[in-house]
């Protein structure tokens, strides 16, 4: 008979173990609450262009066959297979996050993840069928590689790498931050030099290369072209019109220049979805298939002809995409395309489509942004105050470098967002709520108890 006794684990262990499956458990239901509430995943306006691309087979303006994929992988489970994986990757990414900023134990994380679903975006990201959720996400993760890549476990790294492709080719703009971020982090690194790794940089980079490797492969596998996805041109076009820019290249050159729309220049719409998404002239030329060519041709002389007028547009759709932060736009009950698209392509799924809370407009977004809006432009607000402060004291810890980064981020996404596309509040909303994140890690950092000790390498800003 053996004399072995096993060890107890102790008590504190055992709590400790619980909380965490606690944490584990409850914040995947927290960022699902909006879609359990409307009984089927929530849909957008533009979540039928990209059900659409496994069935259609040929590539259409914006609409990533890369995410078109993720999605059709969950059709069987009416998409539920879809946001577990939004929820569970939001949980990693987070909690990732906050264990490298010394914010370790369950009650820290859970409250953290608390506030952010009741006072941000965030659980209406993860329970949408829409790339939005993946472009904040994609910021920390990035961050993590380039910055903190050292500190986790080389499955980890694997794992933020793959994770951070699949993001950046869900979306050209979040590709377009991502990269943006990269080379920031390469221009900053002789004044920060050993806070951000040229090893990390290389992993980020290389997540970037894979992003374009995967979405070229997609798009050759469901369309038979090795391609970009289309549609950069005839968004920037709209932007330009939506500003009087087109009209006013029409007036300045249609007596010279037979354009397919010089007819219709003193008819065209206000906006841009009113053009390339409403009942407009666009659908009469042809859409982008036949204006392709003559929208690239009027944007690119357009840009020559009148450079001050495209610069001071492109100043002002930036800031004005910076304050659009609402949450729920084109998350209403008048979503007729993708209603369409599920009808043609997933009968089965029209009942409970039909049933949910979104097709009857029981969603109350006016109500959710009188939280929503002034969290988001406060917590902008005290991020500036976090970066503020670290360049008065001259030295930039590892918050303010998160800081940092999530204001480049916030930045970028506006300039790329407001300018080729035009301000939305969607666009803003997707990546807004990083600030309250940060806003949080400096409030538990400043009033908590398990902070994470001064980095050697914290560098003095000269």
């Amino acid at each position: 008979m053996s004399d072995d006794v096993s060890t107890p684990i102790p008590r504190g262990r055992r709590v400790e173990f619980a909380s965490a499956w606690v944490v584990a458990l409850v914040v995947p239901l927290l960022l699902l609450l909006p879609a359990f509430w409307n009984a089927y995943p929530l849909l957008q306006y533009d979540t039928g262009g990209y059900l659409a691309r496994w069935y259609e087979g040929y590539l259409v303006p914006s609409r990533s066959t890369v995410f078109g994929l993720y999605l059709h992988f969950g059709e069987p489970s009416y998409f539920w297979i879809d946001l577990g994986v939004q929820a569970l990757a939001t949980l990693w990414i987070l909690q990732l996050t906050l264990r490298l900023f010394g914010i370790r134990t369950p009650l820290r994380i859970l409250v953290t993840c608390a506030l952010l679903t009741l006072t941000t975006a965030l659980p209406w990201l993860a329970s949408m069928l829409l790339t939005d959720i993946f472009a904040g996400l994609a910021v920390l993760a990035l961050f993590v590689l380039i910055v903190h890549g050292n500190e986790v476990s080389r499955l980890e790294r694997g794992l933020l790498m793959l994770f951070t492709a699949f993001a950046a080719a869900t979306h050209s703009a979040t590709l377009g931050v991502l990269l943006g971020l990269c080379l920031a982090g390469l221009l900053a690194r002789p004044l920060l030099g050993p806070r951000i790794p040229l090893a990390g940089l290389g992993r980020g980079f290389a997540a970037l290369a894979a992003s374009a490797v995967m979405l070229l492969a997609a798009n050759f596998a469901l369309s038979g072209q090795v391609a970009w996805t289309p549609g950069g041109v005839g968004v920037a076009f709209g932007r330009m019109l939506q500003d009087g820019i087109v009209a006013r290249y029409l007036n300045d050159h249609c007596a010279t220049l037979a354009l397919k729309l010089c007819p219709y220049r003193d008819a065209l719409p206000a906006t841009a979805d009113d053009f390339l998404w409403g009942k407009s002239m666009f659908n009469t030329l042809g859409r982008f298939q036949g204006m392709d060519d003559e929208m690239g041709f009027i944007a690119l002389h357009a840009l020559a002809d009148y450079p001050l007028w495209q610069a001071e547009a492109a100043l002002t759709a930036t800031a004005q995409q910076l304050t659009h932060v609402a949450t729920g736009e084109g998350t209403n009950g008048w979503i007729p395309h993708t209603y369409g698209i599920i009808e043609r392509y997933l009968p089965g799924q029209v009942a409970a489509m039909r049933a949910a809370r979104q097709q009857h407009w029981d969603i109350d977004f006016a109500s959710i942004n009188r939280v929503h809006v002034p969290v988001a432009l406060g917590s902008m607000a005290m991020l500036i105050a976090i970066l503020g402060h670290a360049l008065w004291r001259r030295r930039l810890d590892d918050v303010s470098l998160l800081a940092a980064t999530v204001c480049l981020a916030l930045l970028g996404n506006a300039a790329i967002c407001g300018v080729i596309s035009g301000p939305h509040d969607r666009y803003g909303a997707r990546m807004v709520w990083l600030a309250s994140f940060v806003v949080l890690i400096a409030a538990n950092r400043r009033f908590g108890d398990d902070q994470r000790p001064q980095s050697p390498s914290e560098e003095v800003i000269n």
